[in-house]
């Protein structure tokens, strides 16, 4: 069931809005999702959009839990692991 959905253009309009952006917008809640053992998926560019919401996410990790860089690579690692980090990018 969808609780929420979160729009971002990044061509539609003048100002552009990105994914990253959003995530970083409610990094407080994604990180609680994913704590609570919600699932993050990636669809699409792997050029830029992958590595930008790739790098977003390890930020938003690395603040909320205050742990440094190392710690948020890690965490990364086990959410691949655990099948709930999942890229389809192209």
């Amino acid at each position: 069931m969808l609780h929420r959905l979160d729009l971002a253009f990044s061509r539609d309009q003048a100002e552009k809005v990105y994914v990253q952006t959003r995530m970083l917008e409610q990094a407080r809640e994604l990180y609680a999702w994913l704590e609570d053992g919600a699932h993050f998926y990636v669809c699409g560019d792997a050029t830029r959009m992958a590595k930008d919401v790739d790098a977003a996410l390890r930020l938003i990790i690395e603040q909320q839990r205050g742990r440094g860089p190392e710690d948020a690579a890690e965490y990364v690692a086990d959410l691949k692991k655990a099948k709930r980090y999942v890229r389809d990018v192209y």
